[in-house]
Protein backbone atom coordinates (compact mmCIF):
# COMPACT_ATOMS: atom_id res chain seq x y z
CA UNK A 1 0.00 0.00 0.00
CA UNK A 2 0.89 3.48 -0.28
CA UNK A 3 2.80 5.16 2.68
CA UNK A 4 0.65 8.22 3.83
CA UNK A 5 3.64 10.09 5.31
CA UNK A 6 6.00 9.54 2.16
CA UNK A 7 5.82 13.08 0.30
CA UNK A 8 3.19 14.79 2.36
CA UNK A 9 3.72 18.19 4.35
CA UNK A 10 3.31 17.56 7.89
CA UNK A 11 2.06 20.53 9.20
CA UNK A 12 -1.44 21.58 7.31
CA UNK A 13 -3.75 24.03 8.32
CA UNK A 14 -7.01 23.07 9.60
CA UNK A 15 -9.61 21.19 7.66
CA UNK A 16 -11.85 24.37 6.07
CA UNK A 17 -15.45 23.86 4.91
CA UNK A 18 -16.25 21.32 1.95
CA UNK A 19 -13.58 19.16 2.53
CA UNK A 20 -14.26 15.53 1.69
CA UNK A 21 -13.94 12.40 4.18
CA UNK A 22 -13.45 9.32 2.81
CA UNK A 23 -15.52 6.36 4.49
CA UNK A 24 -13.59 3.47 5.48
CA UNK A 25 -14.31 -0.10 3.82
CA UNK A 26 -16.57 -1.90 6.01
CA UNK A 27 -14.90 -5.16 5.70
CA UNK A 28 -11.53 -3.63 7.45
CA UNK A 29 -13.87 -2.94 10.95
CA UNK A 30 -12.87 -5.87 13.50
CA UNK A 31 -12.75 -6.25 17.21
CA UNK A 32 -9.62 -5.25 19.56
CA UNK A 33 -11.29 -7.40 22.02
CA UNK A 34 -8.29 -9.95 23.43
CA UNK A 35 -6.00 -8.70 20.43
CA UNK A 36 -2.36 -8.05 21.81
CA UNK A 37 -0.88 -5.40 19.93
CA UNK A 38 2.78 -4.33 19.10
CA UNK A 39 3.21 -0.49 20.16
CA UNK A 40 4.09 1.99 17.40
CA UNK A 41 7.43 3.51 17.44
CA UNK A 42 7.65 7.30 19.32
CA UNK A 43 8.91 8.84 15.84
CA UNK A 44 5.94 6.77 13.78
CA UNK A 45 3.39 7.97 16.30
CA UNK A 46 4.56 11.33 16.02
CA UNK A 47 4.58 11.48 12.16
CA UNK A 48 1.21 10.07 12.30
CA UNK A 49 -0.18 12.81 15.03
CA UNK A 50 1.48 15.33 12.34
CA UNK A 51 -0.99 14.22 9.58
CA UNK A 52 -4.19 13.29 11.47
CA UNK A 53 -5.41 17.54 10.79
CA UNK A 54 -4.07 17.32 6.92
CA UNK A 55 -7.57 18.61 5.10
CA UNK A 56 -6.65 16.67 1.87
CA UNK A 57 -9.15 13.99 0.94
CA UNK A 58 -6.28 12.03 -0.38
CA UNK A 59 -3.84 11.68 2.95
CA UNK A 60 -7.06 11.21 5.12
CA UNK A 61 -8.08 8.38 2.87
CA UNK A 62 -4.76 6.65 3.17
CA UNK A 63 -4.64 7.79 6.31
CA UNK A 64 -7.85 5.48 7.03
CA UNK A 65 -6.26 2.30 5.14
CA UNK A 66 -2.69 2.80 7.11
CA UNK A 67 -4.88 3.11 10.05
CA UNK A 68 -6.94 -0.49 8.98
CA UNK A 69 -3.98 -2.37 8.55
CA UNK A 70 -2.06 -1.26 11.95
CA UNK A 71 -5.37 -2.91 13.52
CA UNK A 72 -5.39 -2.36 17.14
CA UNK A 73 -1.94 -0.36 17.69
CA UNK A 74 -3.56 2.29 15.59
CA UNK A 75 -6.42 2.39 17.43
CA UNK A 76 -4.65 2.39 20.91
CA UNK A 77 -2.89 5.16 19.16
CA UNK A 78 -5.79 7.37 18.29
CA UNK A 79 -7.98 6.72 21.58
CA UNK A 80 -4.69 8.50 23.62
CA UNK A 81 -4.66 11.50 20.93
CA UNK A 82 -8.58 11.58 21.20
CA UNK A 83 -8.03 11.94 25.11
CA UNK A 84 -5.01 14.60 25.11
CA UNK A 85 -5.05 17.86 25.54
CA UNK A 86 -4.76 18.88 22.04
CA UNK A 87 -8.46 19.76 21.42
CA UNK A 88 -8.29 19.84 17.47
CA UNK A 89 -5.98 16.86 17.66
CA UNK A 90 -8.76 14.59 19.45
CA UNK A 91 -10.91 15.92 17.25
CA UNK A 92 -9.65 14.24 14.12
CA UNK A 93 -8.59 11.32 16.33
CA UNK A 94 -12.44 10.55 17.23
CA UNK A 95 -13.11 11.18 13.59
CA UNK A 96 -10.68 7.93 12.68
CA UNK A 97 -11.91 5.74 15.27
CA UNK A 98 -15.42 6.67 14.37
CA UNK A 99 -14.86 5.44 10.58
CA UNK A 100 -13.12 2.45 11.81
CA UNK A 101 -14.75 1.54 14.04
CA UNK A 102 -11.99 0.55 16.66
CA UNK A 103 -13.94 1.76 19.48
CA UNK A 104 -16.90 0.43 21.83
CA UNK A 105 -18.53 4.68 22.24
CA UNK A 106 -19.58 3.53 25.46
CA UNK A 107 -16.02 2.47 26.75
CA UNK A 108 -15.21 5.49 25.27
CA UNK A 109 -17.20 8.01 27.07
CA UNK A 110 -16.54 5.99 30.92
CA UNK A 111 -12.18 6.50 29.46
CA UNK A 112 -12.97 10.02 29.47
CA UNK A 113 -15.17 10.89 32.22
CA UNK A 114 -12.38 8.75 34.07
CA UNK A 115 -9.22 10.65 31.59
CA UNK A 116 -10.02 14.14 34.56
CA UNK A 117 -9.25 15.60 30.83
CA UNK A 118 -12.34 17.37 30.44
CA UNK A 119 -12.84 19.57 27.44
CA UNK A 120 -16.28 20.57 26.07
CA UNK A 121 -15.84 19.52 22.48
CA UNK A 122 -14.80 15.94 22.87
CA UNK A 123 -16.80 15.67 25.43
CA UNK A 124 -20.43 16.40 23.47
CA UNK A 125 -19.36 14.58 21.36
CA UNK A 126 -18.00 11.39 22.55
CA UNK A 127 -21.57 11.66 24.68
CA UNK A 128 -23.22 12.01 20.98
CA UNK A 129 -21.36 8.88 19.90
CA UNK A 130 -22.99 6.27 22.64
CA UNK A 131 -26.34 6.84 20.83
CA UNK A 132 -24.85 7.21 17.37
CA UNK A 133 -21.34 5.28 17.11
CA UNK A 134 -21.29 5.79 13.50
CA UNK A 135 -21.91 9.90 14.17
CA UNK A 136 -19.85 11.89 11.38
CA UNK A 137 -17.56 14.03 14.07
CA UNK A 138 -15.93 15.24 10.85
CA UNK A 139 -19.25 16.64 9.82
CA UNK A 140 -19.58 18.34 13.27
CA UNK A 141 -16.89 20.24 13.65
CA UNK A 142 -16.77 21.60 9.91
CA UNK A 143 -20.34 22.93 10.68
CA UNK A 144 -19.38 24.40 13.98
CA UNK A 145 -16.49 25.85 12.07
CA UNK A 146 -18.92 27.17 9.07
CA UNK A 147 -20.81 29.19 12.13
CA UNK A 148 -17.74 30.52 12.86
CA UNK A 149 -16.22 31.88 9.65
CA UNK A 150 -19.90 33.34 9.04
CA UNK A 151 -19.62 35.46 12.53
CA UNK A 152 -15.87 36.70 11.63
CA UNK A 153 -16.90 37.73 8.15
CA UNK A 154 -19.75 40.05 10.28
CA UNK A 155 -17.24 41.05 13.14
CA UNK A 156 -15.55 44.02 12.66
CA UNK A 157 -12.56 44.65 14.69
CA UNK A 158 -11.88 46.47 17.67
CA UNK A 159 -15.47 44.69 18.59
CA UNK A 160 -16.17 44.19 22.50
CA UNK A 161 -16.99 40.89 23.61
CA UNK A 162 -20.94 41.71 24.06
CA UNK A 163 -20.31 43.21 20.30
CA UNK A 164 -19.01 39.94 19.20
CA UNK A 165 -22.13 38.34 21.38
CA UNK A 166 -24.40 40.67 19.33
CA UNK A 167 -23.41 39.24 15.47
CA UNK A 168 -23.09 35.43 16.96
CA UNK A 169 -26.89 36.02 17.95
CA UNK A 170 -27.50 37.24 14.75
CA UNK A 171 -25.79 34.08 12.87
CA UNK A 172 -26.68 31.59 15.32
CA UNK A 173 -30.97 32.22 16.01
CA UNK A 174 -31.61 34.33 12.28
CA UNK A 175 -29.18 32.96 9.74
CA UNK A 176 -28.89 29.35 11.27
CA UNK A 177 -32.44 29.07 12.64
CA UNK A 178 -31.67 27.41 15.95
CA UNK A 179 -33.91 27.73 18.10
CA UNK A 180 -35.40 26.42 21.51
CA UNK A 181 -37.58 23.39 21.26
CA UNK A 182 -40.44 23.97 23.40
CA UNK A 183 -42.92 21.90 22.42
CA UNK A 184 -40.84 18.47 22.82
CA UNK A 185 -38.54 19.58 25.08
CA UNK A 186 -38.34 16.22 26.88
CA UNK A 187 -37.04 14.73 23.17
CA UNK A 188 -33.77 12.82 24.26
CA UNK A 189 -32.59 14.57 20.82
CA UNK A 190 -32.31 17.87 22.23
CA UNK A 191 -29.27 16.97 24.35
CA UNK A 192 -26.97 15.46 21.56
CA UNK A 193 -24.77 17.97 20.08
CA UNK A 194 -25.08 16.08 16.42
CA UNK A 195 -28.81 16.42 16.59
CA UNK A 196 -28.92 19.94 17.45
CA UNK A 197 -26.72 21.15 14.89
CA UNK A 198 -28.39 19.06 12.53
CA UNK A 199 -32.11 20.17 13.65
CA UNK A 200 -31.11 23.26 14.95
CA UNK A 201 -33.23 23.14 18.19
CA UNK A 202 -32.78 22.11 21.73
CA UNK A 203 -32.77 22.86 25.64
CA UNK A 204 -30.87 25.18 27.30
CA UNK A 205 -27.59 23.20 28.19
CA UNK A 206 -27.50 21.83 24.60
CA UNK A 207 -27.89 25.22 22.97
CA UNK A 208 -25.42 26.76 25.36
CA UNK A 209 -23.08 24.20 24.20
CA UNK A 210 -23.42 25.08 20.81
CA UNK A 211 -22.53 28.77 21.82
CA UNK A 212 -19.74 28.15 23.80
CA UNK A 213 -18.06 26.19 21.16
CA UNK A 214 -18.82 29.09 18.07
CA UNK A 215 -17.17 31.21 20.71
CA UNK A 216 -14.31 29.15 21.24
CA UNK A 217 -13.82 29.47 17.39
CA UNK A 218 -14.00 33.27 17.58
CA UNK A 219 -11.19 33.74 20.68
CA UNK A 220 -14.39 35.03 22.77
CA UNK A 221 -14.00 33.68 26.41
CA UNK A 222 -17.03 32.78 27.63
CA UNK A 223 -18.25 30.56 30.37
CA UNK A 224 -21.17 27.97 30.94
CA UNK A 225 -23.34 28.96 33.94
CA UNK A 226 -25.70 26.26 35.58
CA UNK A 227 -28.16 28.01 36.75
CA UNK A 228 -30.90 26.03 39.11
CA UNK A 229 -33.65 25.10 36.54
CA UNK A 230 -31.60 26.66 33.58
CA UNK A 231 -28.51 26.75 31.92
CA UNK A 232 -26.99 30.21 30.24
CA UNK A 233 -23.59 31.66 29.03
CA UNK A 234 -21.49 34.07 30.82
CA UNK A 235 -18.73 36.46 29.80
CA UNK A 236 -16.68 37.79 32.66
CA UNK A 237 -14.03 39.91 30.23
CA UNK A 238 -15.90 42.90 29.25
CA UNK A 239 -15.92 46.13 31.65
CA UNK A 240 -18.99 44.53 33.56
CA UNK A 241 -20.11 40.79 33.22
CA UNK A 242 -23.18 39.97 31.07
CA UNK A 243 -24.68 36.88 30.86
CA UNK A 244 -26.61 35.29 26.71
CA UNK A 245 -29.57 33.20 26.99
CA UNK A 246 -29.26 30.75 24.28
CA UNK A 247 -32.43 29.36 24.68
CA UNK A 248 -34.01 32.48 24.50
CA UNK A 249 -32.47 33.57 21.34
CA UNK A 250 -29.21 34.80 23.15
CA UNK A 251 -31.10 37.94 24.77
CA UNK A 252 -28.73 39.65 27.20
CA UNK A 253 -29.55 39.68 30.83
CA UNK A 254 -27.47 41.29 33.80
CA UNK A 255 -26.83 39.53 37.38
CA UNK A 256 -29.72 41.18 38.96
CA UNK A 257 -32.60 40.46 36.43
CA UNK A 258 -31.39 36.44 36.48
CA UNK A 259 -31.33 36.34 40.31
CA UNK A 260 -34.66 38.20 40.10
CA UNK A 261 -35.54 35.21 37.58
CA UNK A 262 -34.63 32.74 40.13
CA UNK A 263 -36.48 34.37 43.05
CA UNK A 264 -39.82 34.88 40.35
CA UNK A 265 -39.83 30.62 40.27
CA UNK A 266 -39.60 30.35 44.11
CA UNK A 267 -35.69 29.55 44.29
CA UNK A 268 -33.48 31.79 46.54
CA UNK A 269 -30.71 32.92 44.54
CA UNK A 270 -27.10 33.07 45.49
CA UNK A 271 -24.12 34.94 44.17
CA UNK A 272 -22.42 31.64 43.39
CA UNK A 273 -25.17 30.59 40.83
CA UNK A 274 -23.74 32.72 38.11
CA UNK A 275 -20.50 31.12 38.83
CA UNK A 276 -18.85 29.27 36.05
CA UNK A 277 -19.60 25.78 35.49
CA UNK A 278 -17.28 23.39 35.26
CA UNK A 279 -16.84 21.47 32.15
CA UNK A 280 -17.33 17.76 33.92
CA UNK A 281 -20.72 19.44 35.76
CA UNK A 282 -21.84 20.44 32.31
CA UNK A 283 -21.68 17.02 30.94
CA UNK A 284 -23.14 15.39 34.07
CA UNK A 285 -25.61 17.66 33.61
CA UNK A 286 -26.82 16.44 30.48
CA UNK A 287 -26.08 12.94 31.39
CA UNK A 288 -28.84 14.21 34.12
CA UNK A 289 -31.19 15.46 31.52
CA UNK A 290 -30.95 12.39 29.28
CA UNK A 291 -31.24 10.08 32.39
CA UNK A 292 -35.00 11.66 32.93
CA UNK A 293 -36.15 12.67 29.50
CA UNK A 294 -35.30 8.82 28.33
CA UNK A 295 -37.66 7.40 31.19
CA UNK A 296 -40.12 10.26 30.24
CA UNK A 297 -40.08 7.68 26.60
CA UNK A 298 -40.31 4.60 28.12
CA UNK A 299 -36.81 3.41 27.22
CA UNK A 300 -35.71 2.24 30.82
CA UNK A 301 -32.49 0.55 29.01
CA UNK A 302 -31.17 3.96 28.19
CA UNK A 303 -32.18 5.45 31.17
CA UNK A 304 -29.96 3.04 33.25
CA UNK A 305 -26.94 4.03 31.01
CA UNK A 306 -26.93 7.66 31.50
CA UNK A 307 -27.58 6.90 35.13
CA UNK A 308 -24.64 5.10 35.25
CA UNK A 309 -22.39 7.60 33.43
CA UNK A 310 -24.28 10.23 36.37
CA UNK A 311 -22.60 7.58 38.55
CA UNK A 312 -19.25 7.84 37.28
CA UNK A 313 -18.72 11.39 36.71
CA UNK A 314 -19.42 11.59 40.75
CA UNK A 315 -17.29 8.86 41.74
CA UNK A 316 -14.39 9.71 39.63
CA UNK A 317 -14.84 13.18 41.30
CA UNK A 318 -15.05 11.94 44.74
CA UNK A 319 -11.99 9.99 44.10
CA UNK A 320 -9.68 12.89 43.11
CA UNK A 321 -10.99 15.63 45.24
CA UNK A 322 -8.67 16.84 47.50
Amino acid sequence: MNDPLRGKNPRKKYISRGAGFAIAPRENLFSLRGVETEPLTAARREALRSLLDDPNPGVRRALLAHFAQLGPAAALFLQSVARGPNRGLARHAAWFLAELKFADPIAEFRGFIRSLHYELESGALLLARTVTPRLDVGACCLELDAIATRCRELIAEPSSPREKCRIMNRVLFHEWGFHANVEHYTDPKNSFLDQVLERRTGIPVSLSIVYLLVAERLGLELEPIGLPGHFIVGCFTDELPFFIDPFDRGIFRDPDEILSSLRASQIVPKLSDLAPTPVREVLCRCCRNLVNHYRDTGDSERAKLFRSFVEEFEETYERNVT
